[in-house]
Parts: C-alpha cells; sequence; structure tokens
C-alpha cells in the first residue's frame, strides 16, 4: 500500500490530509504523518485523522513513498527538492515554484530521480471543466474565440509571498491552455497594489494570446465575495461555466441547454489522479507529467 504524507497544514494543506485520511479508510493509502513548522497546528490536525504529527518534514522523507506539499510557494523548490532527491513521488500545489528557473529545477530532479511530479492545478479535476473540455472537443460551440474568466475574492490571509495573479489567475490561465490543447503565445497585463499591506499586486486584468482564440483573466483580492467564472465565446454558440457549482450552461441562436455535470470535490479527483499515477507510472494532466516517467 501508498504510504503517504502532507507537509503544510494550512488551508490547502488540511484538505489534503483530509481526503487521504478518506482514502486511507477506504483502504487505498496509509496517511503515514503530517508536518508542519507551526507544530502546534500539526499536532491538532494529525490528532483529528488520527495519523502522526511532525515539526520537522524531513523526519517524514524515509517513511513515505509519495507527499503533497502545500508550503508557502517561497519554500515549494528546497522542499520539493528534498524529497525528490531520496526518490519520493510529489505532489507539489500550484504554482510548482517562485520562479521559472526554480521551477525547471525541480522538474529537472524529478526527471533524473524517475518519479512522479505532479503540480496541483486542481481545476482541471473540476467537473465542470472536464465537461467543458468535452463540449469544446465536440465543436458543440464551433470554433473558440474568447475565454473569459472572472476570479475574484477577499484577499486570504494565509498568503503572505505572492501576489493575485500567481495566486489566483494561474488557475484560469491553466485552464485555458488546457481547453484549448495549446500553449499563450505572448500575454498583456495590467496589475497593481490597491490594498495589500505587503504592496503585492491585489488586482490585475490579463489578456491571453493563444493565436486563434484571445483569454482574459479578471482577478483581484479587492471584491468581498468569491466569483469563479468562465464564459467561452464559439462561432456557434457560448459556453458559461460556474465553477464553485460546477453549473455549465450551452447557449446558440435556438436553445440553451444545461450540461449533465456529475459533480465531485475536484481536490478528491486530483489525488485520487496522483495516487493512480504513483501506482501505475502513467504521468499526471499537469505541468509535472514531463517528469512522470519511471
Amino acid at each position: 500500500m501508498l504510504h503517504i504524507g502532507v507537509v503544510g497544514v494550512g488551508n490547502m494543506g488540511f484538505h489534503h490530509v483530509r481526503i487521504y485520511s478518506e482514502l486511507a479508510k477506504e483502504g487505498k493509502v496509509e496517511l503515514v504523518g503530517v508536518a508542519d513548522a507551526n507544530f502546534e497546528r500539526a499536532k491538532e490536525v494529525a490528532e483529528k485523522f488520527k495519523t502522526r504529527a511532525f515539526a520537522d518534514y524531513r523526519k517524514l522523507i524515509k517513511k513515505v513513498d509519495a507527499v503533497s506539499i502545500a508550503v508557502p510557494t517561497s519554500l515549494h523548490r528546497q522542499v520539493a527538492l528534498e524529497f525528490i532527491e531520496n526518490g519520493v513521488h510529489v505532489l507539489v500545489e500550484k504554482p510548482i515554484a517562485e520562479s521559472i528557473e526554480s521551477a525547471e529545477e525541480i522538474i529537472k530532479a524529478a526527471k533524473n530521480k524517475g518519479v512522479v511530479l505532479m503540480v496541483g492545478h486542481v481545476e482541471r479535476f473540476n467537473p465542470g471543466v472536464l465537461k467543458l473540455k468535452e463540449v469544446l472537443d465536440g465543436g458543440l460551440i464551433g470554433k473558440i474565440v474568447t475565454l473569459t474568466a472572472k476570479r475574484v475574492g477577499p484577499l486570504p490571509p494565509q498568503i503572505k509571498d505572492v501576489g493575485v495573479i500567481v495566486d489566483l489567475a494561474v488557475h484560469d490561465i491553466d485552464v485555458m491552455s488546457f481547453l484549448l490543447g495549446d500553449k499563450v503565445k505572448s500575454v498583456y497585463a495590467r496589475a497593481g497594489s490597491a490594498k495589500n499591506p505587503l504592496e503585492l499586486e491585489d488586482y490585475a486584468i490579463i489578456m491571453l494570446n493563444f493565436g486563434d482564440a484571445t483569454g482574459i483573466v479578471e482577478t483581484n483580492w479587492l471584491t468581498p465575495h468569491k466569483v469563479r467564472t468562465l464564459s467561452v465565446v464559439g462561432t456557434e454558440g457560448i459556453a458559461k461555466l460556474d465553477y464553485i457549482t460546477q453549473k455549465l450552461v450551452i447557449y446558440n441562436h435556438e436553445w440553451v441547454k444545461e450540461a449533465k455535470v456529475n459533480v465531485k470535490e475536484p481536490l478528491r479527483n486530483e489525488l485520487e489522479h496522483f495516487v493512480e499515477c504513483v501506482e501505475t507510472g502513467r504521468g499526471p494532466w499537469s505541468l509535472g507529467k514531463m517528469a512522470s516517467m519511471r
């Protein structure tokens, strides 16, 4: 059975532990332990999910086959490399690292050690996004012209080392690339810091050139309520997705249809996929697939 752990048990890491605990009850993994520099927090989470707590993540390295890393972005490179160098399969929360250079170093290390590396782009595992991909690939709304995303809400207090582009907009940039099966050709953006106490950008408008299609992402930490939506305009219709409710509606000149989406927690889908990739050696759906061949 796969021995697995979680490093960093703040907001996102807590949910990784919760789901691995569910998988453990189903006999799919063994949740070996959790680690956090805040040992009181680690103990609290470990007690809740009946596992072991560690203050030093290095004590987990020899105990696990795979690990989820949900520490602050600035620590991704350091923590990921230590596990990778010891042959441990790694899921690192998005963004993979704080810089391109660090990201490339992590990917190269995983390739060299032959371990699975997966990046936690959770929206790729949103059933609404997967259904939208099916709709677009089937040509139901014709040739894609524009994709417009709105991802706004209040500032999460735990985010202190990156701005809103890296924390939020990266989701929609990745989803658009996934839906189109293509990479961004060029980018134009306006961003700034209106209220962020650390003077990191807290609002941005981003225009993405995919060649034939154009993506627009509006994101901020200024809106008092959370909005997560995506509209895709094609030559024969339009598709509108609410990421939160997973509701997908298709419109054309003659009718309006709501797609049948099998609603499920995206993070559960993501972690099940990670476990499957580790067990089979199959490449994950996210950036880390470049390093997944054992």
